[in-house]
């Protein structure tokens, strides 16, 4: 299995409705790209403070590196991509795989 995690820090101007309805639609990719298991997400919500202003993450599971190769220019994944970009300063994309 592939471990997709996606660490992310909005900008500004961007609502929280507009964070909801952008995690959403990434959630909503698992029905519509095969080789999808799961998919979690979630504010940042430790009293630590290492998240360096990243706000935001969610985690992606893949059956295998194949899948997650065939998400990566799938075109209902560039739709998605395309709208996180538009609304987040950065982003930090790690995958990793598990047994």
């Amino acid at each position: 299995m592939i471990k997709h995690v996606v660490l992310m820090k909005f900008k500004p101007e961007i609502t929280g409705q507009q964070i909801e309805d952008t995690i959403k639609k990434c959630g909503a990719l698992k029905d519509l790209i095969p080789g999808i298991t799961d998919f979690i997400s979630g504010p940042y919500s430790s009293p630590e403070g290492a998240n360096q202003g990243f706000t935001h993450a969610f985690i992606v599971t893949f059956v295998d590196a194949e899948s997650r190769d065939k998400y990566l220019p799938h075109p209902e994944h560039a739709i998605v991509r395309d709208l996180l970009l538009s609304r987040i300063e950065s982003v930090v994309a790690f995958d990793f795989e598990t047994p």
